[in-house]
């Protein structure tokens, strides 16, 4: 039983806040649908019969999710409410008087700051060991700042699991694991988050960058393109090609090729939800992709689907097809904006489908702006607003969190352009499924789409498909992947 909780030691580690009651229990469920692995439990303000209260129920909500529980400083309170085990800081009972109260089977950690202090518990027997601060933070006043050489040589000193904590949040957070670390240990950056499931399942992606192939998986639900050059045909291309697994949920046929969409049959709305449901029942998901839903019951059905999972979704709202077919019905938008958007990852709308959303011109880069500024308030958690319609050079901002991210590239002049809202999109989600932070992911879709433009070749008598294979190619030899 020992060794399986010890390999259980591994991704994201959740130390609870001072929220209590529903608050707090609302919160951590929230963060363990996002993909937190380890959750620990602090609360010294409180009393013996609140901590023992609230551990008991926090306990429950971790077995259900498969998750482990942990508890801070107390050992006796470890045993009495059943956690997975205790941690220990430098000044808390020793170790050997832990394992002697909680016996063999439990966990018990220790904090750490530099590698003989490390090697020493490993020796003691600690079953991980917490390594910080990593980074400044300002959770306790005596905290030192031990930085990430410290924890390259602690991961060269000991082989116990490795939990790194200490000023991390989502922008620091893929370097810890590169640097060692098999869990990395985060408050406010989930538990202060408004959205502490999404928080949880962006910083959780970013364990995937050490997978192997094929790295992430990937579920798009979006539209079929007989011609191949767009929806789910080209959404499986680009997600194969990149390097991840490609699942899909059809929500409507189209008859259409390069001069156009001759038909839609759409799928109904309970077919499109048995298709979503035996996916994420079996091969687990990591990242949603979503295209053309068509009708406002499969947009909603989507937005459930999202919230009830707190899955990471790249939403592209697609509305019109090149050639002018509506690829949405007009009752949908409303569906759109209160069901699918508030728990849209990442929104990638064109300009025409900025306005749509907003009610607000979008002609220039400060329209841009303030389009993305106010999808987010819409409750995109960031935005992607795609700059192709703009005259000049094709630039794209990228609303991260509060942070603008300005992405230019050269205009291509080509009438080869079908699918590129799709390709671009399903790119960003399989990086994301592969452990890029997102402004990376972003980025890099952002070179796949302009090569798979450049290189596009003519196919059909009207608007050509971009060439995935030639972007991907070019893709693979510039990174180490």
């Amino acid at each position: 039983m020992k060794d399986s909780l010890k390999n259980r030691l591994n991704g994201l580690y959740v130390i609870t806040d001072d929220s209590s009651g529903e608050v707090l229990f609302a919160r951590v469920q929230a963060a363990l649908r996002g993909g937190t692995r380890i959750l620990q439990y602090r609360a010294k303000e409180r009393s013996e019969r609140e901590r023992l209260t609230e551990a008991r129920r926090l306990g429950e909500l971790c077995r259900a999710a498969g998750a482990l529980f942990i508890v801070n400083d107390d050992p006796h309170l470890a045993l009495a409410c059943g956690a997975d085990g205790v941690h220990l800081g430098q000044q808390d009972m020793a170790l050997a008087e832990a394992r002697a109260l909680l016996g063999p089977e439990r966990l018990i950690g220790t904090s750490n700051r530099t590698p003989e202090q490390a090697a020493t518990s490993a020796r003691a027997g600690a079953d991980y060991i917490a390594v910080g601060s990593i980074y400044p933070t300002g959770t306790k006043r005596d905290t030192v700042q031990v930085g990430l050489e410290t924890l390259r040589e602690i991961r060269r000193t000991v082989k116990t699991p490795l939990v790194a904590i200490g000023g991390i949040d989502r922008e620091g957070a893929g370097d810890v694991i590169d640097a060692g670390a098999d869990a990395v240990a985060v408050i406010s950056a989930v538990m202060g988050d408004p959205s502490p499931a999404l928080a949880a399942r962006e910083l959780a992606l970013l364990f995937n960058r050490a997978a192997p192939w094929p790295r992430g998986r990937v579920l798009t639900i979006a539209g079929s393109d007989s011609g191949g050059g767009a929806g789910i045909q080209a959404d499986i291309k680009t997600v194969t090609l990149l390097g991840s697994y490609a699942m899909s949920a059809i929500t409507a046929l189209t008859a259409q090729n390069s001069l156009g969409v001759r038909g839609v049959h759409p799928v109904p709305a309970a077919f499109v939800a048995a298709q979503i449901d035996s996916v994420l029942s079996d091969l687990a998901p990591d990242v949603i992709k979503t295209g053309m839903l068509y009708s406002g019951e499969i947009v909603s059905l989507v937005g459930r689907t999202l919230s009830e999972h707190g899955l990471a979704a790249v939403v592209d709202p697609v509305m019109i097809a090149k050639g002018g077919a509506a690829l949405l019905e007009r009752d949908a938008l409303a569906a759109f904006g209160s069901d699918l958007l508030p728990h849209s990852f990442l929104l990638t709308p064109n300009l025409p489908e900025a306005e749509a959303l907003t009610g607000l011109p979008v002609k220039t880069e400060p329209d841009m702006e303030r389009a993305a500024r106010r999808l987010q308030e819409m409750g995109a958690r960031h935005v992607l607003l795609k700059g192709g319609h703009l005259a000049g050079e094709a630039v794209d901002l990228l609303l991260h969190g509060q942070t603008l991210h300005r992405l230019p590239a050269p205009r291509i002049s080509s009438r080869n352009t079908h699918g590129t809202g799709c390709t671009y999109a399903a790119a960003i989600a399989a990086l994301l499924s592969q452990g890029r932070p997102l402004p990376e992911a972003v980025s890099r879709a952002k070179e796949f789409v302009t090569e798979a433009i450049a290189n596009a070749l003519p196919m059909g008598a009207g608007h050509g498909p971009v060439n995935h294979f030639v972007a991907a190619k070019q893709l693979w030899h510039e990174q180490d992947y």
